[in-house]
């Protein structure tokens, strides 16, 4: 009997273990399918960087691709921009596009491991980490943000499992991540401290409850007035009031201790908020604060502590398209898994942690402030709505999940979703087979090498626009804009007035109002000296430009249009 037992939990290891790898298989298989071959504008300044700092023996401070005299940059990628900048050296664009691969095949594992850890459920967590890599599907391409995916995940992770151990080697992690963070991605090193907030919320609301603050309150009082009286032997009805207020003390006393035992029933089975006290969140708090210092730990100044905030101040996050709020009727599948998790909240009896539920709010709140923040609620919001999935299953039919995973493991349940997984890409391959490396619909290519071949870019001050800015510095082309929007905005190249206002060059804006005819165009480039533009076709200044007299066509290819400014010379 004792052997079949052995034998049965033996062939019950073998089948989570094959789960898991095959799993992993998919996994990598889906990250092939969705990592896209095109680049991304920022991955050209990144390469360009990247080479710059390391050839030049370090980081100091300063833009070297823009036309524009003595622009502080203070590289908050630097770390990552060196590492691309490495493998595309290495291995060139092929290299780029492979690291892509293993990077976001690292973030579905990492989530995939995780979602298993926190919800004790295999399957669910496989299909719901499938789900979140299909919605992050956008925000995959060779930048910063994909490592600061993986970063996050571990953090959680760490978090967890201090909380649930309480062994320091954790708390270290998590200073490891808060100062790779600082160093690969800088914009983003405060929500490192954002994740935090909903296990120190949660906690601090459950101490809150715990206290009977009312209770207590009015003890205080009740014995405040017993003592006076008992200090007063004159008052009039003195012992009778003695006994009034200890009588209401000790039933307070009582209360406190009914109202202590219904909230540990409540909290055995609660209605629908899980509430949990855990001792550890208190040194969690403390391991907090020790990484705010890992700010202090880049040689880009003061720039984790104050990116983020400074970008906030500018407006240009009031046009660049990520940093947009999000409009639900654009983004069915965001759509889509709130109303799943909402679904699962109110019409089911599944139960949410107190702090997932914080967790959630927060980032439906942060995704609705920013597009650019979706991929955070589709990133950890998922490790919520598994749970929630697999509570179910949990309740209702705890076998069903073990059953279904024994049918994949087959010989035949892994052919077929290793067929399905083939077929998937095969769809997604036939619109990405005549993809290539640098899209040239997107990116002047043969204008490039015409300004290169033809004109001397030492003395020229070429306008371009925003987003192909970064593919002509990668050229070595010197630039009026590119996306380092922050470089272009007085936040970051001026300094503070007397009103706290900050007051430098705004080329971003000066940029928006010339490609949107908010100002007569002219103007703006004879006060900085423009010589050339080089524009696209179908953009409403070159609906002007292409009639006006003072511009000469050079150059035209597919989607660009390079044009001299004749007067140039006549600019003071």
């Amino acid at each position: 009997m004792k052997e079949k037992t052995k034998k049965n939990k033996k062939h019950k290891i073998d089948n989570n273990v094959k789960f898991t790898i095959l799993a992993i298989i998919v996994i990598i298989l889906f990250s092939i399918i969705i990592s896209p071959v095109t680049l991304q504008n920022d991955t050209y300044y990144t390469i360009t960087i990247g080479k710059d700092i390391l050839n030049s023996g370090g980081i100091d401070l300063q833009d070297h691709y823009s036309w524009h005299p003595n622009l502080p940059y203070y590289y908050p990628h630097w770390a990552y921009d060196i590492m691309i900048f490495l493998i595309y050296n290495f291995a060139g664009m092929w290299g780029i596009y492979i690291s892509t691969i293993i990077l976001a095949s690292i973030m579905g594992i990492s989530l995939y491991l995780l979602n298993c850890k926190l919800s004790k459920n295999r399957l669910t967590s496989f299909f719901i980490t499938l789900g979140a890599m299909y919605l992050l599907r956008d925000f995959i391409a060779a930048r910063a943000q994909l490592v600061t995916y993986i970063l996050f995940i571990f953090e959680i992770w760490c978090i967890e499992s201090y909380l649930k151990t309480g062994k320091i080697r954790y708390g270290f992690g998590l200073f490891i991540i808060a100062t790779i963070i600082a160093n690969v991605h800088s914009a983003v090193w405060p929500l490192f401290f954002v994740f935090f907030l909903p296990y120190v919320v949660s906690y601090l609301w459950t101490c809150i409850l715990d206290a009977d603050i009312i209770y207590r309150i009015t003890i205080l009082w009740n014995k405040l007035l017993l003592n006076i009286n008992k200090r007063l032997k004159k008052v009039k009805d003195r012992e009778e009031k003695i006994n009034i207020y200890t009588e209401n003390i000790n039933e307070l006393e009582e209360k406190i201790l009914l109202s202590k035992t219904k909230r540990e029933k409540r909290r055995e089975n609660p209605y629908k908020i899980q509430m949990e006290k855990n001792q550890n969140t208190k040194k969690l708090i403390i391991i907090g604060i020790i990484c705010i210092i890992t700010g202090l730990l880049t040689p880009i100044k003061d720039m984790p502590y104050t990116y983020l905030y400074r970008t906030l101040q500018g407006n240009s996050t009031s046009y660049i398209n990520e940093h947009l709020p999000l409009t639900l009727a654009n983004d069915e599948f965001t759509a889509i898994a709130l109303v799943l998790f909402l679904a699962i909240l109110i019409f089911t009896d599944t139960k949410i942690k107190l702090k997932d539920l914080f967790m959630m709010s927060g980032l439906i709140l942060l995704a609705f402030l920013s597009r650019r923040q979706t991929s955070m609620l589709a990133l950890i919001g998922c490790l919520t709505v598994n749970q929630l999935i697999a509570g179910l299953f949990n309740k209702y039919d705890k076998e069903g999940t073990k059953k279904i995973i024994k049918e994949i493991v087959s010989a035949t349940g892994v052919i077929i979703t290793l067929l399905v997984i083939v077929l998937c890409g095969v769809y997604e391959f036939k619109d990405k087979k005549d993809d290539e490396f640098i899209n040239e619909s997107s990116y002047p290519v043969q204008a490039s090498d015409y300004i290169l071949e033809n004109l001397d870019i030492e003395n020229m001050k070429l306008y371009n626009e925003y987003n192909y800015g970064s593919y002509l510095l990668f050229r070595g082309i010197p630039v009026f804009i590119d996306s380092r929007s922050d470089l272009y905005s007085p936040e970051f190249n001026g300094t503070k007035n007397e009103n706290g206002e900050y007051v430098g060059r705004d080329i971003f804006t000066d940029f928006m109002n010339i490609s949107n005819i908010l100002l007569y165009y002219e103007d703006k480039f004879k006060e900085y000296g423009i010589t050339h533009l080089l524009i696209t076709r179908n953009s409403k200044l070159n609906i002007f430009i292409s009639r006006d007299s003072n511009y000469k066509e050079l150059y035209s290819y597919y989607n660009f249009v390079l044009y001299e400014r004749l007067n140039a010379n006549q600019d003071v």
